[in-house]
């Protein structure tokens, strides 16, 4: 006999086929090995019996884009699995989407609730990204600062999704190629060779203003008793 000594708040029934599809469960688990996305991240699979905790780990996000007059705020809920051990992750768990624009509020609604679905099912979710990343605004779409062209805010909001999925671990961080990189360091080094350059010229002991020495090749040539001269090298154009 069992002695129950804390207060019943809940329960539930087992039922025998419950039980069976369990255990079938657990031995079909044990025998694939861990699946992995397309881009190397875990696969974590949610059950129905997980709970929403009473907090989350969350981020907002700024949409701000010149097709609106008014800004949205996407916030992501996280929650963590196995807290505290080695095998701590965290994944999202919902999302929330906030604006003034009315305009969207019905789409908005499905979005979230969506997208929402898809977290707590868990899995591969990296799809979820892509299909929002695909999708064209056919009155046009908008350029962000910086040059970037979006084509429709629900591929923004894929964009924003893709970020926060990578800032959590979920996604991994795309590479840049074996060319790019190369292009970069040398893009980087000329970079520094300027900026030494300009330093030194700079930084020099004479007046400001003055001008580089033909024969020294030092900014020292100033005006002085009527006569452009060095005074570095002592290089006079009056002789």
């Amino acid at each position: 006999m069992l002695k129950i000594e804390k207060k019943i708040t809940k329960y539930r029934v087992e039922k025998p086929i419950d039980v069976e599809a369990a255990k079938a469960a657990e031995e079909k688990k044990a025998e694939v090995t861990p699946l992995r996305n397309k881009i190397g991240s875990n696969v974590i699979e949610l059950t129905e019996k997980l709970q929403r905790p009473d907090v989350l780990i969350g981020s907002t996000y700024k949409i701000k884009t010149p097709v609106s007059d008014h800004a949205m705020y996407v916030t992501i809920n996280d929650i963590v699995l196995n807290e505290g051990t080695e095998n701590e992750r965290r994944r999202p768990f919902e999302v929330f989407i906030n604006s003034k624009n009315l305009d969207h509020y019905q789409w908005i609604v499905a979005l979230t609730r969506i997208i929402s679905a898809v977290f707590r099912k868990g899995g591969d979710i990296s799809f979820m990204v892509e299909e929002l990343k695909a999708v064209f605004d056919p009155r046009g779409g908008y350029w962000q600062p910086g040059g970037k062209f979006m084509p429709s805010i629900i591929a923004e909001l894929g964009y924003v999704i893709e970020k926060h999925l990578q800032t959590i671990g979920v996604l991994a961080r795309p590479e840049m190629d074996e060319h790019l990189k190369k292009l970069i360091e040398q893009k980087k080094e000329e970079f520094i060779a300027r900026n030494k350059q300009a330093d030194m010229l700079s930084k020099g002991h004479y007046p400001e203003g003055a001008q580089l020495c033909g024969k020294c090749s030092t900014p020292a040539v100033i005006m002085m008793d009527g006569c452009m001269t060095c005074l570095n090298c002592g290089d006079s154009k009056c002789g």
